[in-house]
């Protein structure tokens, strides 16, 4: 483990806590200079302060390593570009983004404001976009750089109350692929990660019933850190032949998520009328239709 960064810059976005915190300094134990960027708002994006990165650049001081904070906004152009500058200024290099910054504004969908839809899709999606947009740049002059996006299950999967977020989670998914093919010419890889773990971002999950209290008792038992190896990994000259796709780390469980693909398909010479299509198409595709189903429902099982 330790030496498989060595020579790397890592900017990690979001590393003030929780699971940015541990890649982060997993990343540093590996031998990366990391820059450790949070702007140590609210869970729901409000305020700011330095106090959480300063605390994941002090860890990892204390254990040898090299660290520097940048406390600018992803979900700006301008600001983006800042934390990206931020490692060529302090370490002169950027080898690896971990886009990782988040926000939540739970809300069931029809009475989602503007402002819950706007803010979550600002630091989740926009915000992977300018910070791997900046970072673009430096990686296609040097040939050579990683991206790993925080995906979640509420995206690939589905989840209640979570309209903003499954939307912002399954796109960053989409931007990957497209950085994975536009990027390959300059030997640059991309790929999603999507995290199950206990942290401020799970903590609003309600636990009134003894079915959710047990439900949580689980999601506690998997800490943060269990996702950093697969995020050091991915940004290792280790997974150089690894790059378009999406994981997921559950526990001790590695996980890899399919594309969409498909999986029925139905043809009628003549063409189809609205009429047909309920006689004909819709009877031979039902068999095939997806469930409406929830991360829960397809993870059914205690995490290992």
């Amino acid at each position: 483990m330790p030496g498989m960064m060595d020579g790397k810059v890592a900017v990690v976005t979001g590393a003030g806590g929780g699971i940015g915190r541990e890649i982060a300094l997993m990343m540093a134990a590996a031998g990366a200079k990391v820059i450790v960027a949070d702007i140590g708002a609210s869970l729901t994006g409000e305020g700011g302060s330095a106090s959480p990165a300063q605390q994941t650049k002090q860890l990892i001081d204390q254990k040898g390593g090299a660290a520097e904070i940048c406390t600018e906004s992803v979900a700006s152009w301008g600001s983006a570009q800042k934390i990206i500058q931020a490692a060529m200024d302090h370490f002169g290099r950027i080898d690896a983004v971990v886009n990782n910054a988040g926000i939540l504004r739970d809300v069931i969908f029809h009475k989602m404001t503007e402002d819950d839809w706007l803010s979550v899709i600002a630091v989740h999606l926009n915000g992977s976009f300018f910070v791997s947009r900046a970072a673009a740049e430096h990686y296609r002059k040097q040939e050579s750089g990683t991206f790993v996006h925080m995906s979640s299950t509420s995206g690939l999967i589905g989840n209640f109350g979570q309209a903003n977020y499954s939307a912002a989670k399954l796109g960053i998914t989409a931007l990957s692929k497209s950085i994975a093919l536009d990027m390959q010419r300059y030997n640059v890889r991309s790929n999603c990660i999507a995290p199950f773990a206990w942290s401020r971002m799970t903590s609003s999950i309600p636990a009134t019933t003894p079915e959710q209290q047990a439900r949580l008792g689980k999601i506690q038992q998997m800490t943060p850190e269990k996702n950093a190896p697969m995020a050091v990994y991915l940004s290792s000259d280790a997974a150089k032949h690894v790059t378009g796709q999406v994981f997921g780390c559950r526990m001790n469980e590695m996980i890899l998520f399919s594309s969409p693909r498909p999986i029925r398909i139905v043809h009628r010479a003549e063409g189809w009328t609205p009429e047909t299509i309920a006689e004909h198409a819709m009877p031979a595709m039902a068999a095939a239709f997806m469930p409406l189903d929830r991360s829960g429902d397809v993870f059914g099982w205690d995490p290992v």
